[in-house]
């Protein structure tokens, strides 16, 4: 199914709504996109590179007649964005979303939307340690996953148009359950995020530890590079899934602790050649699609 969006209201002209809205014009499948953000600099300079075709900032206003939402703000900005979109919103209009989490997301819609049904949430997989409409760039979601979380209560047009919408953009669509998703991303997104925060803070601790770093531990906290403030809202809407990672992570190391302290080589050699195993086999199977 083909997508032909007339007025695309993006909510939040960064990274990923501006490359949605740079991918959607390159396919040709877009008239005109509207940019909504606080940044009167920022939203100047996706008019000037072409991102989108002119900017509010009032929500309400913006949605007057666009016929596609897109909000891909901080998930914690959700809620607000709802509210100040709902009295505004056409009937017809369709709303998608491109947050990290997806329950706390579809609380806030349920609770402000009076066409609820029209809202299909998305995730798409794809992202950059850089931040800002100036990082955007078409190519961010080709050959990547989106993950969209309807429920019962979701229109089957609305989740066909979105689902167009996103693989117009390049992404492979994947459906499943919020809930699946959360937990999912908590342990492959969520965790990996938090456990990189934490080690370059252990590592600052060391008196001059930096200076000694090379590629290794580069690629290894290239993520610790991302947004702060992002990420802070994404562990608080995903509160109970990333404390469940967390956990099994700590049991972990408590085990390697554990064998260092008592002298164990075995143990050690079989964690890491279990761990070295399943990575391997997930590059094996998935490494040309990341």
């Amino acid at each position: 199914m083909s997508i032909a969006i007339k007025h695309l209201v993006v909510i939040g002209t960064g990274l990923i709504g501006g490359s949605v809205a740079l991918a959607l014009k390159r396919a040709g499948c877009v008239e005109r996109v509207t940019g909504v953000g606080r940044s009167v600099e920022n939203l100047e300079e996706a008019v000037r590179l072409g991102v989108i075709d002119d900017f509010n900032h009032d929500i309400a206003t913006a949605v007057v007649d666009a016929d596609m939402v897109l909000i891909a703000v901080p998930v914690a900005a959700c809620d607000q964005v709802f509210a100040a979109l709902a009295e505004s919103l056409s009937e017809t209009a369709i709303i998608t979303d491109a947050g990290s989490t997806k329950q706390s997301v579809m609380i806030s819609a349920e609770k402000h939307l009076k066409y609820v049904s029209r809202f299909v949430p998305a995730h798409p997989i794809a992202g950059t340690e850089h931040s800002g409409v100036g990082a955007a760039f078409a190519e961010l979601f080709e050959d990547k996953k989106c993950i969209l979380t309807p429920n019962e209560q979701t229109d089957a047009k609305a989740l066909a148009q979105v689902q167009s919408m996103w693989q117009a953009v390049g992404a492979r669509v994947k459906i499943m359950s919020a809930v699946e998703h959360d937990d999912v991303l908590a342990a492959v997104s969520h965790l990996p995020h938090l456990a990189a925060f934490a080690i370059v803070n252990a590592v600052g601790k060391s008196d001059d530890a930096f200076r000694f770093a090379a590629g290794g531990f580069r690629d290894f906290t290239r993520i610790a590079s991302s947004s702060p403030e992002m990420w802070r809202d994404i562990a608080l809407c995903n509160q109970q899934s990333i404390v469940d990672k967390i956990d099994a992570l700590q049991e972990e190391l408590t085990i390697l602790r554990d064998a260092l302290n008592a002298h164990d080589g075995g143990v050690l050699l079989d964690k890491f050649a279990s761990a070295k195993q399943a990575r391997d086999t997930w590059m094996s199977k998935y490494g040309d699609k990341l």
